[in-house]
């Protein structure tokens, strides 16, 4: 009887010791980061110090008792949480095998059609330094759904210790509650073409663009990312074309039933900054912005703020014309450069002394912009208008199934896809399902425990009878 007891006590130790052993705790080296938010998924993605098989514990209103594991005991994970519900906040954290971060929120994106999208936008701040750190703090407070990037978003090379550095550490408190979608600058452009910036972001992606160009829908507004390190030739061609690239925009844009339409990339068709104007971005993109009724288009690069007319062709767009409005928003933390000579005619306002942002409100039929420094000044506020038909009325005939995420972009039966499986990662284990990939490890521990646990009680209780 002795030896069964301890047998018994042998089993449930090891266990306990297995368990434990696969379990012990991780710190985070990255913190969380919000990719691929669509109105039913969200990726959080976070790198650790050791290997282990950390979990995301998430809920709505506050509550995080929802868990999905890494598929993977890594370093590197991205864990995409599926079945969320439209326009709800989520608060989440990463258990990383014990060690756990701070519960933090953020919001899916709300049900498609959606009339009021509130996001801001910055390009050229990976600097890691004061004025980035204030402009990301400030986009915080403003509370956006969504952020965009628009280049050059870890000086000075795009290397994988300067993403860390010049990005992730910096922008860490935005970047874990607020989803982003970037476009590369030339300077990540300058290690291997862009390859540490995509093997960093986990971004939507285009039928044979990759995650170099896609387009999403948030509510009633449709984004379209281009690579315009890849138009203007810095690709190879087995990587992108502007070719390819060009009459993938086109497709999308003519696909897109939006009222609104939202263009990003780095290089700015026009600009009177130290750059100045690309004109092969404006001469291969802006006939296509034009014909398929785009309104805005943002741009970085330059190191200062710039807002033109309307613009069409070469010249101001005639008063009424619905035509593009182009933005250089190259004021998010790296050194600010001087406007050289006077403003242009189509330029509306230039400016080269304050570090700031976009911060757009999208509602009904109207669009309301402001640029904003840190401390809350404006720097200059515009408004576009269109007349949109009535909302159609929601059907309450019969019940209807949560939405699924839209499959924004392209016209192709595989566009982009917010909540796809981070590449290169499998599936996340589910919860309800427990022979799918994930802890599998962590699993068969679990299951000698209670087997231990049986058997011991069964000893004691046989002890007790006699």
């Amino acid at each position: 009887m002795h030896r069964l007891y301890s047998l018994a006590l042998g089993a449930a130790a090891a266990a306990l010791t297995f368990i434990a052993g696969n379990a012990s705790a991780a710190n985070l080296t990255r913190q969380p980061y919000l990719q691929r938010v669509g109105t039913d998924t969200a990726t959080v993605a976070f790198r650790l110090d050791a290997p282990c098989v950390p979990s995301v514990r998430y809920g709505p209103h506050g509550s995080t008792g929802q868990s999905v594991p890494s598929s993977t005991a890594d370093r590197i994970h991205a864990i995409v949480l599926t079945g969320l519900e439209p326009g709800t906040e989520y608060t989440y954290l990463v258990d990383a095998c014990g060690a756990r971060t701070n519960p933090v929120s953020f919001s899916t994106a709300p049900v498609p059609g959606t009339r009021h999208v509130h996001f801001t936008a910055v390009g050229d701040f990976g600097s890691n330094n004061s004025d980035q750190r204030a402009v990301a703090n400030a986009m915080l407070a403003r509370q956006p759904e969504l952020f965009l990037m628009l280049g050059d978003n870890a000086y000075e090379a795009g290397t994988e210790a300067e993403f860390q550095n010049n990005l992730f550490v910096p922008m860490a408190p935005l970047l874990s509650q607020v989803p982003f979608f970037a476009v590369p600058g030339n300077h990540e452009y300058v290690t291997n073409q862009g390859q540490p910036y995509l093997d960093n972001l986990y971004l939507p992606t285009s039928q044979g663009g990759g995650e170099r160009y896609y387009s999403f829908d948030w509510g009633h507004v449709h984004f379209v990312a281009i690579d315009s390190n890849c138009a203007i030739g810095l690709a190879s061609s087995d990587r992108c074309t502007l070719a390819a690239q060009k009459k993938w925009v086109e497709q999308d844009l003519a696909a897109s039933t939006a009222p609104w339409k939202v263009v990003l990339f780095h290089h700015p068709p026009w600009s009177s900054g130290e750059h100045g104007s690309q004109l092969l971005m404006r001469r291969e993109f802006a006939p296509l912005f034009e014909k398929y009724d785009v309104d805005l288009v943002l741009t970085g690069h330059d190191h200062d703020y710039e807002r033109t007319f309307p613009m069409r062709g070469n010249a101001v767009a005639p008063s009424g014309t619905p035509s593009p409005t182009y933005l250089v928003v190259g004021s998010g933390g790296a050194s600010l450069r001087p406007l050289a000579g006077g403003k242009p005619s189509w330029a509306v306002l230039r400016n080269d002394v304050d570090h700031g942002y976009l911060d757009v409100n999208v509602e009904e039929g109207t669009l309301t912009a402001q640029v904003l420094t840190p401390s809350g000044k404006v720097m200059d506020s515009f408004s576009l208008s269109k007349d949109l038909p009535p909302a159609p009325r929601p059907d309450t005939s019969e019940p209807t199934s949560p939405p699924v995420a839209s499959q924004p972009g392209t016209p192709s039966p595989t566009p982009s896809t917010p909540g796809a499986t981070a590449p290169g990662l499998p599936d996340a284990e589910d919860p309800e399902n427990p022979g799918q990939p994930g802890c599998s490890s962590v699993g068969s521990a679990m299951a000698l425990l209670p087997m231990g646990a049986w058997v011991l009680a069964t000893v004691l209780r046989r002890r007790r009878r006699r």
